[in-house]
């Protein structure tokens, strides 16, 4: 079953959300953080997938309902979004609310932006128990990914004009100099190639064995 609904927010706000249950008891909860384009049937079906397969899933609204369907409006969304307010305080009221419904430990999951903002709740939010991080890597000043107490699981494409190889490589380097728990894979793929929605860069092999790489990652981190 799936809603939308509003949940609290560390400052007593309120932040609206994306919620879908599993059936029965949650194997665990997964904070599912939106592409650059805000809270869309895409994801809306990614939080759904996650249900079928056990875990309290939920997506936070960051956009505040504003949707971008081109490039230009999405970048215009992005850059007016609060990054460190959207982890304080709607990640981690999303992962509060979870834990507060039944699931005992919780992961943040993020693509793109969401990638990004992965990275800085795993710095950031005490609450968060593992990431899982699509081709999104937050400005260093912003997190120091060497300082995760968490377990991580990162997913790049080696064509990425954002997320580049060498950047990646950095971003290994960082986790490595600080004992970060992590793995970490590469594909032969475009960046967003899991969003099937976009079939001029979704890539079914890499997508699917990313897919079940995260699911093993889930099982072990958060049950």
């Amino acid at each position: 079953m799936s809603e939308l609904t509003n949940i609290e927010r560390p400052d007593g706000k309120t932040c609206p959300c994306y919620l879908a249950q599993p059936e029965g008891t949650p194997r665990g909860g997964i904070v599912v953080i939106q592409e650059w384009w805000g809270l869309n049937d895409q994801i809306k079906a990614t939080a759904d997938r996650f249900a079928k397969e056990g875990y309290l899933a939920i997506v936070p609204d960051l956009y505040r309902g504003k949707l971008a369907t081109a490039a230009d409006e999405a970048n215009h969304l992005m850059d007016g979004l609060d990054f460190g307010d959207a982890a304080s305080q709607d990640v981690r009221g999303c992962i509060q609310h979870l834990k507060s419904k039944g699931a005992a430990k919780v992961a943040v999951n993020g693509y793109c932006m969401g990638g990004a903002l992965t990275i800085l709740s795993a710095v950031h939010v005490p609450d968060a128990d593992a990431g899982l991080c699509f081709y999104g890597i937050p400005p260093a000043e912003f997190a120091d990914p060497a300082t995760i107490g968490i377990p991580m699981q990162f997913h790049f494409a080696q064509q990425d004009d954002w997320c580049t190889p060498e950047a990646v490589d950095g971003l290994e380097a960082k986790l490595k100099e600080g004992g970060v728990e992590h793995e970490l894979y590469r594909y032969d793929a475009q960046h967003a190639f899991m969003n099937a929605a976009r079939p001029e860069v979704y890539h079914e092999e890499s997508a699917t064995k990313a897919w079940e790489r995260g699911l093993a990652f889930l099982a072990k981190a958060i049950g």
